[in-house]
């Protein structure tokens, strides 16, 4: 690969995670040394924190390669994945008011106050479990070799550089730091991606319009219900399952809400995050189209032989050497850190918060607990950062992992929404979802195509994977049904302050603070949705 680096760029790319580490500091220096200011920064976030760090979190370094790859490859249906934001409704109206109004802090101990504890010690233990080992593992191993091929830097060393500057501000500062850091990093990672975005379409003769002529077919969003790679049915599905998982009850993101000062700045921080999203496709997957124009209509160079290669092709290629590789470059590596921060972070809660103060010292002081995660903290990185070169002997390893969340998530969203909506719901339903609805998930999921394969009459099971999981839903929610009526109802205190109401949406302020017009949820939410409804009508 002909790619080199401007000392402008060599500068660039040291001076962003030394900025970060600053920020990070800073932001925590100020703080109450206190479990709760650790862990939930105080419950002092404003929204427009709150929002930035939501949407830095959820993209990663295998997110950035994979969707510009699979965009290149199969068109800008790929695009849904960072615009379809239906899982934001239910989010926003139905789990923030709840989580808020209760004060909860993790998601474990929603579990254990709608259910019991065994419910919360189970969602513990898999959650720290696929932290270190499924999340942070791959997106260290993905993030470092990808720089490092870019680069030429020893993949080793950058490896080791991530650790040690994450560690500098994420184990000392805490939830605070990891969040005002995911802010700075939000905007390095979509300044970049939109500025490379831009350069890059301004050497297609014609610019968009002249792609689209080429290949009108490869620029819709809509994918009929039946096709293998985006079918738009299955979304709509995954949006009440998988995808409403990872919003609302995926530790690592709804951590920041949950430090959130009000359920104002909550609700407002999606809203903006919703905002941001619209420009993500220009940063993770846009990028793709003009690769494929670049290579397949003006013949440029030879056809991609691995599709993950059109990120690193479109940064030798189509990036000048004024330093703009360096920013994407910094961006690129933001994305890493912010994850493998947000990821750190919510490790050191869960094992602080919902192991070690309930089950092995229930009478641990606060600067206990803040040590207790602090060492958690840490160990969780050097682990991730111990296994990750293994990951280059697992092969496909990437989408089993992606397709595993999807089932081993599907369990725990049935059990949330039963428990919110269905005051009946009791803990013995919900342990029945944890733990045989894990097993018909996985079961579905990873058995079925299997035995279509196997078993002609079995061929109907050929189903897109969030079909089989949307499947298990149902399922698993109707076994929570069956065994709650089969057994005594839940106590008041349990159900009814979790039962969702209209009431919720009344009250977004403590002390009933009165805001102005420009400040009102409901406008941003109409204005969000009038956006996403257009996009979808331009590019249907």
């Amino acid at each position: 690969m002909n790619f080199s680096l401007s000392i402008i760029d060599i500068i660039i790319i040291i001076s962003c995670p030394t900025l970060t580490i600053i920020v990070g500091l800073i932001a925590s220096r100020n703080q109450e040394k206190t479990a709760n200011s650790y862990f939930l920064a105080s419950g002092k976030l404003p929204w427009y924190v709150i929002g930035a760090a939501f949407v830095s979190t959820s993209v990663s370094s295998e997110q950035i390669v994979g969707t510009v790859g699979a965009t290149y490859e199969n068109g800008m249906a790929i695009a849904n994945w960072e615009w379809f934001g239906l899982s934001y409704v239910p989010l926003i109206l139905f789990f923030i008011p709840i989580y808020l109004k209760n004060r909860i802090t993790t998601v474990p101990e929603f579990f254990s106050k709608r259910f019991d504890s065994r419910c919360s010690y189970i969602y513990s233990l898999i959650m720290l479990i696929a932290y270190i080992f499924v999340f942070m593992v791959p997106v260290f191993y993905g993030g470092s070799l990808a720089f490092s091929q870019l680069t030429g830097w020893n993949f080793y060393l950058i490896v080791w550089l991530m650790v040690i500057i994450i560690g500098l501000y994420s184990i000392k500062g805490g939830l605070a730091s990891v969040v005002w850091a995911d802010a700075l990093q939000c905007l390095m990672l979509v300044g970049g991606g939109v500025i490379l975005f831009f350069v890059a379409l301004n050497k297609i003769p014609g610019g968009w319009s002249a792609m689209v002529q080429a290949n009108p077919e490869r620029f819709h969003l809509y994918r009929p219900p039946g096709d293998p790679i985006a079918p738009f049915l299955g979304l709509i599905v995954a949006s009440f399952g998988v995808f409403l998982f990872y919003q609302a009850a995926n530790q690592v993101m709804i951590q920041r809400v949950f430090g959130a000062r009000s359920t104002w700045d909550g609700i407002m921080g999606i809203i903006f995050a919703g905002f941001i999203n619209r420009l993500r496709p220009l940063v993770t997957s846009f990028l793709g189209l003009i690769v494929y124009y670049w290579i397949h209509q003006m013949n440029m160079a030879e056809p991609l032989d691995n599709r993950d290669k059109a990120f690193s092709f479109a940064l030798e290629h189509l990036t000048p050497n004024w330093g703009l590789r360096g920013i994407i470059l910094a961006g690129f590596v933001a994305a890493v850190m912010s994850t493998i921060g947000a990821l750190s972070n919510s490790t050191a809660t869960l094992f602080s918060l919902d192991v070690y103060k309930k089950l092995i010292r229930p009478a641990a002081s606060d600067i206990e607990m803040v040590t207790v995660g602090r060492i958690a903290s840490f160990i969780a990185l050097v682990s991730a950062a111990i296994i990750c070169p293994m990951v280059a002997h697992l092969g496909g390893i990437f989408i089993y992992f992606q397709k595993g969340v999807t089932f081993l998530a599907t369990p725990f969203i049935s059990i949330l929404l039963m428990g919110i909506f269905w005051k009946r719901t009791n803990a013995q339903g919900a342990l029945f979802g944890v733990t045989v609805g894990t097993l018909i998930s996985m079961g579905l999921g990873f058995g079925a195509p299997v035995l279509a394969q196997k078993v002609e009459w079995l061929s109907f099971l050929k189903l897109h994977w969030l079909y089989l999981g949307f499947i298990a839903q149902v399922i698993i929610m109707t076994g929570i049904a069956i065994v709650s009526l089969l057994t005594p109802p839940p106590q008041p205190e349990q159900s009814g302050p979790f039962q969702w109401r209209v009431s919720l949406l009344t009250t977004f302020d403590s002390g009933g603070v009165k805001r102005p017009w420009y400040q009102s949820l409901l406008l941003w939410f109409i204005l969000l949705y009038a956006i996403i409804a257009f996009l979808y009508w331009k590019f249907w």
